[in-house]
């Protein structure tokens, strides 16, 4: 299958690599001229490593031009964080056509808001947005030619927008992705998203650790039974919101991720151990930019808060670490972050919303 692959991070790397591995030819698109460069240079090859050892995987095409990478490519990915999704809407609006999928692992409800742009650019095409729980990898870079990944994703439960395409969409993205699985529409797919539950609690109960030292692991280290226990409270008011929007189980609860007796979460089994044990995590951290807090706190934890006060669902733990991050910050993310009101969207009905993410726009 054709597949684009955009975005210059971690998980981007790790699905272009795998992809290719995989026998798909690949498309990578990168926005900076001077890393494809650089990827050109080296034949457009990166070593993977994962648990069965190392081994070079020359990739199709890389590119820094956004036309080339998803003119004709049947499903495009888009790992990147949610802060990046508008620009990259606006780029890649003018090439869509009918029939294509774009994947977003997670999206934070990034599905209908890069709908709304494309549309916006004057784009009328009949394409999918779908929207994962999770990246499908644990996965950090090595050096500049070495992706490492600890795990792959062994369910990445999945929202369809619009749900009308949905047959089509997973049938795409099962080619790349077996374990995709459908949980339903957009939102569905966006209360789902685990980044705005795990990270949050992490991020700011670990300010001052994270402050203080120069490398910190806060899911070693930073993850103790009091901030555990937040997280608790965080992802059971995420499972009572999707329970009262008509959302039924499996609602993925966080608490199986770290139990590696408990049912099987996103990450299979003993993930958390794998990833501790990896020590890829033990990273210099910027307590007000990194991406757990302008991706999973301003974009993630604000769109919670806000369909919880749509739905008229308490939710006072993810408004209450909202407030937090927002003094951190020095900004108000419920005014300034991503919400159903900055979309447009906070005024209609259930009625009204349940018709747009089957229809689309």
């Amino acid at each position: 299958m054709e597949i684009a692959v955009l975005g210059g991070g971690n998980g981007s790397a790790a699905a272009a690599l795998d992809f290719s591995a995989e026998g798909h030819r690949v498309r990578y698109w990168r926005r900076n001229a001077e890393g494809v460069a650089d990827l050109n240079k080296r034949n457009n090859t990166l070593t993977l490593k994962d648990h069965t050892g190392e081994k070079e995987v020359q990739i199709a095409v890389v590119t820094a031009d956004i036309e080339e990478a998803v003119s004709g490519a049947a499903l495009i990915v888009c790992p990147t964080p949610a802060t990046a999704q508008p620009d990259i809407a606006r780029a890649m609006a003018p090439f869509l056509k009918d029939g294509q999928v774009i994947y977003l692992p997670p999206g934070t409800f990034g599905s209908v808001l890069m709908a709304q742009i494309i549309r916006d650019a004057g784009n009328t095409a009949d394409i999918t947005l779908a929207e994962a729980g999770t990246l499908p990898y644990l996965t950090r870079k090595h050096g500049a030619d070495t992706v490492a990944v600890t795990t792959r994703a062994t369910r990445l439960p999945s929202g369809i927008f619009p749900r009308r395409n949905a047959e089509h969409a997973l049938k795409v993205i099962a080619q790349a992705y077996p374990s995709v699985e459908d949980c339903g529409d957009g939102l569905s797919g966006a209360l789902m998203n685990a980044g705005p539950i795990i990270h949050p609690p992490l991020i700011l109960m670990n300010a001052g650790p994270i402050e203080h030292f120069d490398h910190w692991d806060i899911h070693n280290e930073g993850t103790q039974p009091a901030i555990r226990r937040v997280t608790t409270r965080l992802d059971g008011e995420r499972m009572a919101l999707r329970e009262a929007l008509g959302y039924g189980a499996p609602h993925f609860p966080l608490a199986d991720h770290y139990d590696p007796d408990g049912e099987e979460w996103m990450y299979g089994n003993a993930a958390h151990e794998k990833l501790t044990d990896s020590g890829d995590w033990r990273e210099n951290l910027v307590l007000t930019e990194h991406r757990y807090m302008r991706e999973d706190v301003a974009c993630g934890l604000a769109f919670l808060v806000s369909v919880g006060d749509w739905a008229g669902v308490p939710v006072p733990t993810a408004r209450g670490l909202l407030a937090v991050a927002s003094a951190i910050c020095d900004t108000d993310f419920e005014q300034t972050g991503r919400t159903l009101g900055s979309m447009g969207l906070a005024d209609l009905s259930r009625a009204q919303m349940k018709a747009l993410l089957q229809e689309g726009l």
